[in-house]
């Protein structure tokens, strides 16, 4: 009987350290263009702190890529999918990054052009990020990078 592969294999962490990061910066960019139009500054300040924490994630999400990108690159049909999408997300993550610090500027200067810079630097962040994780949904639905694919009597689940 075949062995299960271990549910910790290093490309796993990828995927489990992805999703939320994606859910955080995509809600800080709401929560930061719905500031420009409301003063409640639930919006700013939520908008603030998700975006903060959806840029670490973000950055351990690339070291987890980096890490997985050995193992998996040596079963894909296309690896050039797999460089565009390291490429991507690299660019997501230093946009944010920026944007973070264009964030903090702003916090001092208080100058409404330094925040809309923001909200746009969010926007195009985000437009990376859907492209990042679309170019990521591809590799794991047409080339099964990282997947573990069973023997075809599945009899290692006996």
């Amino acid at each position: 009987m075949g062995e299960i592969p271990d549910f910790w294999r290093p490309e796993i962490y990828h995927p489990l350290s992805v999703h939320l990061p994606i859910g955080l910066l995509l809600a800080a960019t709401a929560f930061k263009f719905i500031s420009l139009f409301k003063s409640a500054s639930v919006w700013k300040q939520g908008g603030s702190v998700l975006l903060f924490m959806g840029v670490v994630g973000a950055w351990i999400s690339v070291y987890t890529g980096d890490v997985a990108d050995g193992i998996v690159s040596r079963e894909l049909c296309d690896p050039i999918v797999l460089k565009n999408h390291e490429n991507a997300s690299i660019a997501m993550a230093w946009i944010f990054t920026v944007t973070v610090v264009l964030e903090m500027i702003n916090t001092f200067l208080r100058k409404y052009g330094l925040k809309l810079a923001v909200v746009v630097s969010m926007l195009v962040g985000s437009g990376f990020l859907v492209y990042t994780g679309h170019l990521g949904a591809t590799l794991v639905y047409q080339q099964a990078a990282g997947v573990y694919v069973p023997s075809n009597d599945c009899s290692e689940f006996e």
